[in-house]
């Protein structure tokens, strides 16, 4: 890749997440969360897996992020678990919650890495999720109150604050799929839900700027859909899928309105908000995530939600996941946020790629498909800010093997390997390419 393409303020680093890693979820005064009873419940998680150990971050994060400052990134985004600082997601607060996050800050800072917070990556309170969850119209309050809260402690630390990480999962794979918490099926309630979930980041922006100087922004997973053909059936189901994926919230936040097609896509399930409610979610955020891992083309269908069904594309290299490795489609996405969102600091946020890595042999885990897709990726990101999009930062998703929500251990994203029953670390190959590929960038950086 060109040397020249990067800024020498660029961030690379990598990401996680709370429940994805910590383990020890009911660990001093912490309260369950929602995904902390959903794991637990039969059926719910492959392999009956669950995060109660998880990589043991909450004990293991020093060595961790000494993993981090060793491949020379100089970023590392994480989230916090909400039930940690708030054991009941609202009123009494917990010291030692608080504490260990901010154990955790100063170590980041040690290292010489950036923070980059997410406020909630899927893991809302149970005693929350029990009194409503997001239709509860209480519940933007009490989220904004804790982002106020932690603003309050962390932001002479943390120069960047997200939200939310990917509210349509939240909403879609919890309510539409019924896969995660609350594990239901009701486009109705995932309409209100996604309504409470868009009032929250308003509120939480106007409480995070009441005592935050830094950055605010959402993370954003988007996915471009691209028309099976220009038949006018395919074109219209390509545009209610990118409404419902893609627009669904960024148009609220960006410019107080809900996109024109997702009406359509909800039928006799969509509320009749009123205009006063709609425009009272804009908050435009100072920079926007996204995370990219694949794309979908799509074909009308009148069977399928949204009216759009996927076409399997044959004679690609697919994930672990089944998603198609589609270096382009974050050249494109990227693009599209920039021309559809304004002039507005643009951060990949997760990128990476699950393959079924082995265990290690002498020490190294080769995982040349994760190397390839790292080295397309940084090209495609590179393309886009050639094209004038304003990208300041990429985060490799994840730096460990975690638990990967549904899928339980049993799916690797990792950069690094972990073996869960002996919790032994080993830097991947593609670990050490990501390595070699940011000092690349840095080297024509640091000379001028």
């Amino acid at each position: 890749m060109s040397q020249a393409t990067f800024p020498g303020d660029f961030l690379w680093g990598v990401a996680t997440s709370a429940y994805q890693i910590e383990g020890s979820p009911l660990e001093d005064g912490a309260g369950p969360s929602n995904w902390h009873r959903f794991a637990h419940e039969p059926g719910r998680v492959l392999g009956g897996d669950h995060g109660d150990r998880a990589c043991d971050h909450y004990r293991r994060y020093a060595g961790d992020l000494d993993l981090v400052r060793e491949l020379g990134l100089n970023a590392y985004r994480f989230s916090l678990n909400w039930s940690r600082i708030r054991p009941e997601g609202r009123g009494r607060r917990n010291p030692r919650g608080l504490d260990f996050y901010e154990r955790l800050i100063d170590a980041v800072l040690e290292r010489g890495l950036t923070p980059f917070l997410t406020l909630h990556h899927w893991d809302m309170p149970l005693a929350l999720e029990e009194a409503g969850g997001w239709t509860n119209p209480d519940t933007a309050a009490w989220f904004a109150d804790y982002v106020h809260e932690v603003a309050g402690r962390f932001d002479d630390r943390v120069p960047y604050w997200a939200s939310f990480n990917e509210p349509w999962v939240i909403i879609h794979a919890g309510l539409v799929e019924g896969v995660h918490p609350p594990g239901r099926r009701d486009p109705a309630e995932a309409a209100r839900a996604a309504h409470g979930l868009l009032r929250a980041h308003a509120q939480a922006d106007a409480a995070y700027r009441a005592v935050g100087r830094h950055a605010f922004g959402i993370v954003v997973n988007l996915e471009p859909k691209y028309p099976a053909s220009e038949a006018q059936a395919d074109l219209d189901a390509a545009a209610r899928a990118t409404a419902y994926m893609n627009r669904w919230f960024l148009e609220p936040v960006v410019h107080g309105r809900y996109p024109e097609r997702l009406p359509e896509v909800f039928g006799a399930h969509w509320p009749d908000f009123p205009d006063a409610d709609v425009s009272a979610l804009r908050a435009p955020p100072d920079f926007i995530g996204v995370n990219y891992y694949t794309r979908a083309v799509v074909r009308a269908d009148p069977a399928a939600w949204c009216g759009a069904r996927a076409v399997p594309v044959e004679d690609a290299l697919h994930t672990d996941m089944g998603w198609e490795v589609y270096p382009q489609g974050l050249t494109d996405t990227l693009r599209w946020v920039h021309k559809h969102f304004g002039e507005r600091a643009l951060y990949v946020t997760e990128n990476g790629a699950a393959f079924p890595d082995g265990a290690p042999v002498d020490g190294r885990v080769t995982d040349p498909e994760r190397c390839a897709y790292f080295e397309a990726h940084l090209a495609a990101a590179r393309e886009a800010r050639a094209d004038g999009v304003d990208l300041r930062g990429y985060f490799a998703w994840s730096l460990l093997d975690n638990f990967e929500w549904q899928f339980g251990y049993a799916r690797r994203f990792g950069l690094v390997h972990v073996d869960f029953a002996t919790q032994r670390r080993t830097l991947k190959d593609s670990a050490r390419v990501y390595a070699r590929l940011v000092a690349e960038q840095g080297v024509s950086d640091r000379s001028g």
